[in-house]
């Protein structure tokens, strides 16, 4: 009886190896939380992970990151239901190297750029979680830009992706935009960071899309849209179990797409926006106005858009460490208006004064 129990354990084991189920018990500790408390409990599970080489990705990569007969999966270059403009495969030599144009070679994309936590620093510069395969050439266009959501592209990649300036509200610098099938896969990628290095992000010099390890408040209301816009895909589910099989952690937000909102967005605890209806009229000379932030959100960044009442979009910004918030109003046509303001780690609701000039 012993020994057949002991093989029934021993085929067991290799049954869940083959599917890649979700350990049991793996998430129990971050059961009924939400907000900074479920990224911490998160945190905690995922920590400590098992450091790779960087010089061992390519090798990892054949794993992690493979379509049937050794194609890399460059999300760079691959067109969903259709034909990639070119093909890489693993063992074959093809790793850069040197290029001149796209389809050249291929390299390590650090999603997470590495000069944002500081360069080759451990574990963060080999942390599977957001490395990618990817054309040497797309990802120098790349380069060290924020993701985001592009108008008029300065540059388009063969498979679409685009370097440009960004149009998402609050930020319109340079950002490289993926094409919509991978933008959730880089979504979760980035909620993973935040999540993995909680706490752990001293030094770390950020970016215009970063604070240490967390996103910017623009950054994460784009990437929580891209979350639900993108859901998670097989590929993810294999990549997920794979990556768990060599560093011995998983991410979260592929596991539970839902962590992301429960931590950052609606039934996490933070508020959501605050509204003040504005009426604008029509003597230009009192079209001035400061929306007043509470003492205790004078270090806190804000979103703030002003909308009609067709849905408009009239003014938008984003404002950090200031104690009011000044709307310019006399360039806007008469009527009645919504200002939606959102502070995104602050655990109490936000409330708003209007005083005018």
């Amino acid at each position: 009886m012993k020994k057949f129990l002991h093989l029934f354990l021993l085929f067991s084991f290799c049954i869940y190896n083959a599917i890649g189920q979700i350990p049991p018990g793996y998430y129990d500790s971050a059961d009924g939380l939400t907000g900074t408390a479920l990224q911490s409990a998160l945190h905690n599970i995922i920590k400590g992970h098992t450091v790779v080489a960087y010089g061992s990705l390519y090798t990892y990569f054949a794993t992690t990151d493979a379509k049937p007969g050794d194609v890399v999966w460059d999300m760079y270059s691959d067109i969903p239901n259709g034909t990639p403009p070119y093909l890489y495969h693993y063992n074959s030599g093809e790793e850069c190297g040197n290029y001149n144009s796209e389809g050249d070679c291929y390299n390590r994309e650090h999603s997470w750029p590495n000069s944002w936590f500081g360069g080759e620093v451990y574990p963060m510069y080999s942390d599977l979680f957001h490395l990618y395969p990817t054309d040497g050439y797309v990802n120098n266009r790349r380069a060290n830009y924020p993701y985001g959501e592009v108008g008029s592209a300065q540059w388009t990649s063969e498979n679409g992706s685009k370097v440009g300036n960004c149009t998402w509200p609050g930020y319109s610098g340079t950002v490289f935009e993926p094409i919509d099938t991978y933008k959730g896969d880089f979504a979760r990628s980035y909620f993973y960071m935040s999540t993995r290095y909680y706490g752990e992000d001293a030094g770390w010099p950020g970016s215009a899309m970063t604070a240490g390890s967390q996103l910017k408040p623009w950054a994460l209301q784009m990437l929580l849209s891209w979350n639900g816009e993108d859901p998670v895909s097989q590929k993810e589910i294999d990549r997920n179990n794979a990556v768990y099989g060599i560093q011995n952690n998983r991410n979260p937000f592929i596991d539970h797409p839902e962590y992301a909102q429960q931590i950052w967005g609606s039934g996490s605890g933070i508020p959501s926006f605050s509204r003040t209806l504005v009426m604008v009229y029509p003597n230009p000379a009192n079209q001035n106005c400061f929306l007043s932030i509470p003492d205790e959100w004078k270090n806190e960044s804000v979103i703030y858009r002003m909308e009609g009442a067709d849905g408009r979009l009239m003014i938008e910004g984003i404002s950090s460490g200031s104690d009011k918030i000044s709307v310019d109003l006399r360039e806007v046509p008469e009527g009645i208006y919504v200002i939606t303001v959102v502070g995104l780690m602050h655990p109490e609701p936000l409330h708003l004064k209007l005083i005018r000039n």
